[in-house]
């Protein structure tokens, strides 16, 4: 077993033996930060990986937490189809975002990225009829049920949200080290070199987005379903922010960074609202210190100093 491999399957094995010991605050804590984590991989698949710098990413959280939301507020589908639908729904946003938004390049790109985000927004506020707008809604609990399991329930829902995150990371650490994932770098680095290696650089940037697409759409459906909410808020600008944020903070192209920073975040933030209100400035005081002296992230620091081969 390589040493990568048994890294990351040992963060798998730890925050399994942390549903045991946890006090309830913590647990609660940690199975929100593991669901979010999951968009943060995703996130790190465009932007990390292939360079993809979008700032729209929220759409594609939005779209899975309101296919499968919608889906269980008015039918009786139950949270498998709901969150299948969730999967689908992101995919397919993001193929159509794809064949528009990938004929830019860099700033171009990431405006393209937020008007289209924004516009997914607005469309939540004005058929609010349905999607309640801003307020949210609720997701029935009878309607988060599988297999007689309820998703609400706090050891549910940890071990849920642990599974998927787990084959989140696997899942990423697998396609990285594909050849598939290795041209993702490659385009990164220098796509007109890439395409002139004869690489379908458009094609594989936008398989690239919709592979990170459908897995923030998983997060956001999963974040519907296990904690019972969808709201507009989820769409904002806000929402396409905080992931660029935790894949920095742990380190951009790196399979475990986007834990490591929605984990430093999530705590950071915790911890400073507890001492002060103005805990957004001990945030970001902290986050600048960690940007000065730690530029390539956590993760990307201790590839640099520690371990060079850590994927």
């Amino acid at each position: 077993m390589s040493r990568s491999l048994a890294l990351h399957l040992g963060l798998v094995a730890l925050l399994l033996a942390l549903n045991f010991v946890l006090p309830p605050y913590a647990h609660g804590n940690l199975a929100r930060v593991m669901t979010l984590a999951i968009y943060a991989i995703g996130y790190n698949i465009a932007f990390g990986y292939t360079g993809l710098l979008s700032l729209g990413h929220a759409m594609f959280f939005a779209a899975g937490m309101y296919g499968a939301g919608l889906l269980l507020r008015f039918t009786e589908a139950g949270a498998l189809p709901g969150f299948a639908l969730g999967l689908i729904c992101g995919a397919g946003l993001a193929l159509a975002v794809g064949l528009l938004a990938l004929r830019t390049a860099g700033v171009s790109f990431m405006i393209v990225t937020l008007m289209f985000s924004q516009a997914i927004y607005l469309t939540i506020l004005y058929f609010g009829a349905y999607t309640r707008g801003d307020e949210g809604f609720v997701i029935d609990s009878a309607a988060r049920v599988v297999a007689g399991f309820d998703l609400g329930d706090s050891g549910v829902r940890y071990l849920v949200a642990w599974a998927l995150f787990s084959a989140a990371l696997m899942f990423s650490l697998w396609l990285v080290n594909r050849p598939t994932g290795r041209v993702f770098v490659a385009i990164r680095e220098n796509e007109p070199r890439a395409r002139l290696l004869g690489y379908d650089t458009f094609r594989l940037k936008l398989q690239a987005l919709v592979i990170s697409a459908t897995i923030s759409a998983a997060s956001g459906a999963a974040y519907g379903l296990l904690f019972g909410y969808a709201g507009a808020s989820f769409a904002g600008v806000q929402y396409s922010i905080f992931p660029l944020l935790w894949v920095l903070l742990g380190g951009a192209g790196t399979v475990i960074g986007p834990f490591l920073g929605t984990l430093f975040m999530f705590y950071l933030i915790d911890l400073s609202s507890g001492i002060t209100d103005a805990y957004m400035l001990i945030a970001g005081v902290t986050l600048i210190g960690l940007t000065l002296f730690a530029p390539q992230g956590i993760a990307g620091e201790i590839r640099r100093r520690f371990w060079r081969a850590l994927p």
